[in-house]
């Protein structure tokens, strides 16, 4: 066992230094890329990918359910632009207002605010019932906080039951936020979106 062992790591060894000597950079339509050299003497570029999600095949039990699936993930892509700049925006939010008074911080969130509202009111608004619920949801599933905890945070209390017995009339209450099995299609949607936002601000 022992002898099998010193032939791994000698084995490793090897590897691993004929793998440092044949790497390198090139520039390559403006990119610096690493590249590596492998026996055969071809060039290899190595890049990092973004992250893919991959899934099982899905199995539905009635072809309403499949139809549900279909509609909903169409939906999902349809926001998608949506949720991650309103994930960026919170969490970059939260971060320049840390050590802000609350006046200057009230006055920073208005200013926000109106940018947003002239950039995104009138996409907003032609969203279905439906795109806005799941919306919603994407957004309260990455953050792990209620809509209603958002809301308060940002515009104060009143804004926040303001906006929690509007959302009744619609049949969603935002007090709740994400909550995984109330739908599983939907669940089963969101798995294979990926929303995660590299926060640049975190453990630092």
């Amino acid at each position: 066992m022992r002898t099998a062992l010193y032939v791994f790591f000698f084995l490793c060894g090897i590897f691993s230094a004929a793998f440092s000597q044949s790497r390198g950079t090139l520039l390559l339509g403006g990119d610096i890329y690493e590249y590596m050299v492998d026996e055969c003497g071809d060039t290899i570029i190595l890049a990092t990918l973004g992250d893919i999600s991959v899934s099982s095949i899905r199995h539905f039990k009635n072809p309403e359910d499949y139809n549900k699936y279909r509609r909903y993930r169409r939906y999902a892509y349809t926001v998608y632009p949506y949720a991650t700049e309103a994930i960026r925006i919170f969490r970059e939010l939260e971060h320049a207002t840390a050590t802000m008074r609350d006046g200057e911080r009230r006055r920073h969130i208005r200013r926000l605010q109106k940018e947003l509202k002239e950039k995104f009111e009138d996409p907003l608004r032609n969203l279905t019932r439906t795109q806005g619920m799941i919306l919603v949801e994407m957004i309260e599933r990455e953050l792990k906080t209620p809509l209603f905890d958002l809301i308060k945070d940002l515009r104060g209390g009143l804004n926040a039951s303001y906006w929690s017995t509007m959302s009744s009339f619609y049949g969603y209450k935002i007090k709740e936020g994400y909550i995984r099995g109330n739908d599983p299609i939907l669940d089963t949607v969101l798995d294979d979106v990926n929303l995660t936002y590299n926060n640049p601000y975190e453990n630092k």
